[in-house]
C-alpha cells in the first residue's frame, strides 16, 4: 500500500512538473508596427494554436504599454511572459540577463518598418541644427530604439564621442501624446513610427529629417518580441503555440492587408481610412516578417558606447533556437 501511494505522490509530482501554464500573459505598445500582436488578440490566435495542438485551453491576457521600461520591468519581476519593443530593448535585456536563469532572449522579429525623425522647426535641416530651444520626443530617453536611434545618427555627425550630444533635448513620450505634443507645439521635434510619421508630415510645416534606414544602411528590424529563458524551456508548447500565431498573423497581413487595416481601425479608433493604412503597408520599405535584420549592428554600437558591456558574437546568441535557421543578421 506504502509503495502504491509513494508511486502516486510521485506521478502527480512528475505530471505538476511537466504542467504548463494555464495563462500567457504578453504586452504590445502603441501603433501600426504592432498589427502582428494585435490579430493574434483580436482573432484568439495563441488560444486557437493551443487547441489545434492539443494542449489544455490557455488563457491569453495583453496589455498596452507606452514606455519599454514598464515593460521590462514587468517581464523581469515575473509579471509579464511575453514583452515587445525595439531592438535596443532586446539588446540591452539579453546583455544584462545573460547566462541567468532569467536570460532574455528574442522569439522572433515583427516587421522591417521605416522610423522617422520628423520636424516642425522651420530651422531644421539636418541634427545638426537643433539647439538647446528644441524638444525631440522619443518612447523612453537614452534605452528606446528612436533615443538609440538619434544616438547612432549623432555619432556619425560628430564622432563617437559625442554619440550623447542630443540627449539632453529628448523628453519620453508614448507616439499618441507626442503627435498631439508635437500639434500643439510643445515639442518640435518627434521621432516617430508608423502610421503617427506618416499622419505627422501631412500637417503644413512638418517634415522629415531622418529614418531608421538612413542611420543603419538600409531595410532593418523595427520592433521584436522576447521573452525568459525560464519561460521559454518550461512551457515549449505553449511557446512553439505563441510562435506559430505569430506566424499566422504575420501571414494574414501579407495575404490580406486591407482585412488588417479594417482590424486595426476597429481596435484602435484611428482616423485614417483603411486606404491610407493599406498605402502604408503597401510601401516598399515596410516588410511584414519575423526574421531579424541587422540586430547585429545595434548590438555593436552599444558595446562601443558603453550601453551594454558585452555583445553577442553572433545574432543567433540573443534568439532561441527556434529562428535559428533564418537568414538574420
Amino acid at each position: 500500500m506504502l509503495r502504491v501511494l509513494v508511486a502516486a505522490v510521485l506521478s502527480l509530482a512528475s505530471s505538476a512538473a511537466l504542467a504548463e501554464v494555464s495563462e500567457i500573459r504578453a504586452a504590445q505598445q502603441y501603433g501600426l508596427s504592432y498589427l502582428a500582436l494585435m490579430l493574434m488578440e483580436d482573432g484568439k490566435l495563441v488560444e486557437k494554436e493551443a487547441e489545434r495542438m492539443g494542449l489544455p485551453p490557455v488563457k491569453v491576457s495583453w496589455a498596452k504599454l507606452g514606455n519599454p521600461n514598464a515593460m521590462n520591468d514587468a517581464l523581469l519581476s515575473g509579471g509579464l511572459d511575453f514583452a515587445s519593443g525595439g531592438v535596443p530593448n532586446l539588446v540591452t535585456l539579453w546583455s544584462k540577463t545573460r547566462n541567468t536563469p532569467n536570460e532574455v532572449r528574442g522569439v522572433a522579429a515583427l516587421n522591417d518598418m521605416p522610423v522617422e525623425l520628423v520636424t516642425s522647426n522651420p530651422a531644421v535641416k539636418s541634427i545638426r541644427d537643433f539647439t538647446e530651444k528644441d524638444k525631440i520626443a522619443v518612447t523612453a530617453i537614452k534605452i528606446s530604439t528612436q533615443a538609440l536611434l538619434l544616438q547612432m545618427a549623432a555619432a556619425k555627425e560628430w564622432g563617437q564621442s559625442n554619440f550623447a550630444k542630443l540627449d539632453t533635448l529628448t523628453v519620453s513620450m508614448p507616439h499618441p501624446e507626442a503627435m498631439n505634443a508635437l500639434y500643439a507645439g510643445a515639442i518640435t521635434a518627434h521621432f516617430s513610427s508608423p502610421p503617427f510619421q506618416y499622419q505627422e508630415v501631412k500637417r503644413p510645416g512638418i517634415r522629415r529629417v531622418l529614418s531608421n534606414y538612413d542611420i543603419l544602411g538600409g531595410k532593418t528590424t523595427f520592433n521584436v518580441v522576447w521573452t525568459t529563458r525560464a519561460f521559454h524551456d518550461a512551457n515549449p508548447k505553449l511557446y512553439a503555440a505563441f510562435l506559430s500565431a505569430l506566424e499566422s498573423a504575420t501571414e494574414a497581413i501579407r495575404r490580406d492587408k486591407r482585412a488588417a487595416a479594417e482590424t486595426y481601425i476597429r481596435i484602435t479608433g484611428t482616423k485614417e481610412s483603411a486606404e491610407d493604412l493599406v498605402a502604408m503597408l503597401d510601401d516598399p520599405e515596410v516588410e511584414m516578417t519575423t526574421t531579424p535584420r541587422k540586430t547585429m549592428v545595434t548590438a555593436q554600437f552599444m558595446q562601443t558606447v558603453g550601453t551594454i558591456r558585452v555583445k553577442p558574437s553572433d545574432w543567433r546568441d540573443m534568439w532561441f533556437s527556434e529562428i535559428h535557421g533564418r537568414d538574420g543578421s
